[in-house]
């Protein structure tokens, strides 16, 4: 025996690291208010000090595997006597006798095959524990190491698992139950095998009772508790999964294997109650999509009979998940103007007509089918369908959405995503649409390329016309006919009138006197991607490929008063210790400081403790000050008029909506938050008439900023000293008196006055050149 020792000795491992708790500990990833949003990791385990541990969860454990632990040297030879002569006498190796240091050795550096070298070597290692470590930490190690069942390590993990509780809020039976554990978790799991499990904690309760760590009255209450155990997966407060996605794939990236064992902690830029409202808002935009288009029919349908017992109803609904906050129920009977269903969470429940009625049959995205006269024109007693919670104790019909959708949210101060709601149900599709949807965004791209027109000397009082034209372009394969949504031709019309009602034809001819050339290089200056914006006169209806993230980045530009920001979603990275390990250094807009051509590069060296760096301004302020005052006007008095039911008079933004209304869209913002709204289908295809962006995407939009601005005061638009208000007529675009009954204010930036004669030259200012190459006529 003693050879054996000292040939052993060498090979043990080294437990020089073994005090510092180096436990794979999940990733868990934060709202910027440090609410949990998500947790990765194959090990749930919860880190917790000796000293946080009950004293009566401590002496349970003892009681069940080691009641002379504070005694011994790490090894109980009395017992390992008893269980070596036991395994020799049955041949095999059957019984253990592990006292909790030799549990913790085994755990942490060796296998668990149960061979006489292991044991040995058990052995060994538990008495260099044992001379390093003291009782307490090696207690402590015990506790947060060893497996409870269902991929819980650790009495903490297992607390919130089976009963959903802190250890300190644990009582004796529970208490008795999780210590029983370590010795066979699956067979004594309270889950699969409640009766093991209540033989086994009432061994552990008899342990304490014969230690007097418990008196009979506690013992003999604790042994009448039913078991009551079931899985308490970890409650995110927030439930935002696309963001979380998008962090757990950047970890991976930067900290490879280390991600899902070394406990970080991501901290977002998400705000907890922006990122609510954006799942609310976006849920209630779908669902109100697909009332509008009528209902397709029942998920599934089962024959039933109306003594069907609840055992068969689950089973009915097993396969079936929730999507989003719709819940699976199976008709159980249908009145005249309701419907009895039992639901997937064990509850019946009756749907009154009001949610009922809007149920005319689909039929193709532009066709409904006759309105119901009464329950039994929608629904069958054993039909399988979605239900809606729409107020307290209301329910409704509803139907998972085939329709997809996006919001993002951003701070236009420095590109913070303060919201993202990647589609109505991630665990259903992991799509992502802010940022993997590249779509054409329609008109809500035409602010871009009315910037870079005013940039070539236009105004927002220049005439363009808006009569009927076919384009000759060769980039482009035929003949092209553009028209306007409203099907009416407009004459010579004034370009802030044209953006605020959205018209495609003046929009045509505005780039075509630009260029194309011309405008495109002056878009990346909102941060699109050259490559992706074609090269002929359809880019100013918007059909480039962009993503809602995008647009959502290029309209905070306006927002912010002309800066370019990157948007970013990690505030900072802490390992499991809270040691910062990556913290985010945005460009900031900062007006007064110097002007920089480039944004840098994100921190990652928590030792550098330099401030930000201010954003590069990208678009001169009197621009951004015309184009954010035209976009207002499209909220007041254009195709965002929707948005007015805010009350808030400092909102601008645009709709946009594409050929055959396959997208709808609305960005907007105020100069605290930009965000955007999408609505389409993942497979491109028509939403139906009348599915613009102003009906389609506002709503979603108007629901998430009346959250996100609670509490944000206005803040007016002020014009930069180098903006001016001249009289025009509201015809012509031309200065005129105050009196002319067509008299309307107008900005424009300095020495940019239609007619005006500049006073260092003597020269008269002219309008641009009106577009050429345009073929004009009826068609």
């Amino acid at each position: 025996m003693a050879l054996a020792a000292l040939l052993l000795t060498p090979t043990l491992p080294s437990i020089d690291h073994l005090a510092e708790n180096h436990f794979k500990v999940p990733m868990r990833v934060y709202t910027q208010d440090d609410v949990l949003i998500a947790e990765f990791g194959e090990e749930k385990r919860i880190p917790v000090k000796i000293n946080e541990v009950p004293d009566l969860l401590i002496k349970a454990v003892l009681a069940a595997e080691d009641e002379s632990f504070y005694f011994h040297q790490g090894v109980d030879f009395t017992g390992i006597i008893r269980a070596t002569w036991n395994n020799l006498r049955s041949g095999r190796t059957a019984e253990g006798a592990s006292t909790i240091t030799m549990q913790v050795a085994r755990n942490y550096f060796l296998s668990p095959e149960k061979t006489f070298t292991r044991k040995f070597k058990e052995i060994l290692l538990a008495f260099k524990i044992e001379r390093e470590l003291s009782k307490d930490q090696i207690l402590e190690l015990y506790l947060n190491k060893i497996f409870l069942g269902s991929r819980a390590y650790g009495f903490a993990a297992a607390a919130q698992l089976y009963y959903g509780k802190q250890l300190k809020e644990l009582t004796l039976p529970e208490i008795a139950m999780l210590a029983g554990l370590p010795k066979a978790p699956s067979r004594d799991n309270p889950l699969t095998n409640p009766e093991n499990a209540a033989a086994r904690r009432n061994y552990v309760l008899n342990r304490m009772r014969k230690l007097k760590f418990i008196d009979e009255t506690a013992f003999a209450e604790a042994q009448l508790t039913p078991i009551l155990a079931s899985r308490h997966p970890l409650k995110f407060n927030v439930d935002a999964p696309y963001i979380a996605e998008m962090v757990r794939q950047y970890m991976v990236q930067a900290y490879s294997e280390k991600t899902y064992a070394d406990g970080f902690n991501v901290y977002t830029t998400i705000n907890a109650k922006d990122q609510l409202a954006a799942d609310k808002a976006l849920h209630k935009g779908l669902l109100a999509y697909e009332r509008r288009h009528g209902y397709r029919g029942p998920a599934g349908h089962e024959n039933i009979n109306s003594e069907a017992d609840r055992g068969r109803l689950d089973d009915i609904l097993k396969d079936y998940q929730a999507v989003g906050e719709l819940l699976p129920a199976v008709v159980l009977k249908v009145e005249d103007k309701s419907a009895q269903v039992y639901s997937q969470n064990g509850n019946t429940l009756v749907i009154d007509w009001p949610g009922l009625a809007w149920a005319q049959a689909y039929i193709d995205e532009n066709t409904l089918g006759p309105a119901p006269k009464k329950a039994a024109d929608i629904l069958h007693a054993g039909d399988v369908v979605y239900i809606e919670n729409i107020k307290e104790d209301a329910w409704a019909l509803a139907q998972a959405p085939l329709v997809a959708g996006a919001l993002v949210s951003l701070r236009p101060s420095d590109g913070a995503i303060l919201a993202l709601s990647g589609g109505f149900d991630f665990y259903e599709s992991s799509f992502n649409r802010i940022i993997q949807a590249e779509r054409q965004p329609g008109s809500s791209f035409k602010p871009f390329v009315y910037s870079a027109a005013l940039e070539k000397g236009f105004t927002a009082a220049s005439l363009i016309s808006g009569a009927p034209i076919v384009v000759e372009d060769a980039n482009l394969e035929d003949e092209w006919r553009p028209e306007d949504y409203s099907r009416k031709f407009f004459g010579p019309t004034r370009l802030r009138k044209a953006l605020t009602l959205s018209l495609n034809l003046v929009s045509v001819r505005l780039l075509r006197a630009i260029g194309p050339d011309f405008t495109i290089e002056y878009l990346t200056r909102f941060g699109f991607d050259p490559k992706q914006l074609p090269r002929n006169l359809s880019l100013a209806l918007g059909t480039a490929s962009v993503t809602p993230l995008q647009m959502t980045s290029a309209f905070a530009v306006f927002a912010n008063g002309g800066y370019k920001v990157t948007p970013y979603f990690i505030a900072r990275v802490e390992d499991g210790n809270h040691n910062v390990l990556e913290q985010a250094r945005p460009a900031i807009v900062c007006p007064q400081c110097p002007a920089v051509e480039a944004i840098p590069a994100a921190n990652t060296n928590p030792e550098e403790k330099a401030a930000s760096q201010p954003a590069p301004r990208v678009i001169g302020p009197e621009n951004v000050f015309i184009m954010t005052s035209m976009m207002k006007d499209v909220v007041t008095s254009g195709t965002g008029q929707l948005a007015m039911e805010l009350g808030r008079k400092d909102i601008a933004g645009k709709t946009g909506t594409t050929n055959e209304h396959r997208d709808a869209w609305f960005s907007g913002f105020n100069a605290d938050v930009v965000t955007t709204a999408w609505v389409g289908f993942d497979q491109p295809a028509p939403l139906g008439a009348g599915e613009v962006g102003g009906r389609a995407a506002l709503p979603i939009w108007i629901d998430y900023m009346r959250s996100a601005l609670q509490g944000i005061a206005e803040k007016p638009l002020i014009p930069p000293a180098g903006i001016v208000t001249a009289t025009i007529n509201r015809e012509t675009g031309k200065l005129t008196e105050s009196n002319d009954p067509e008299a309307m204010q107008e900005y424009f930036v300095e020495g940019t006055l239609p007619g005006q004669v500049n006073a260092k030259d003597g020269t008269v200012t002219q309008e641009p050149p009106q577009p050429e190459n345009i073929r004009e006529g009826l068609f």
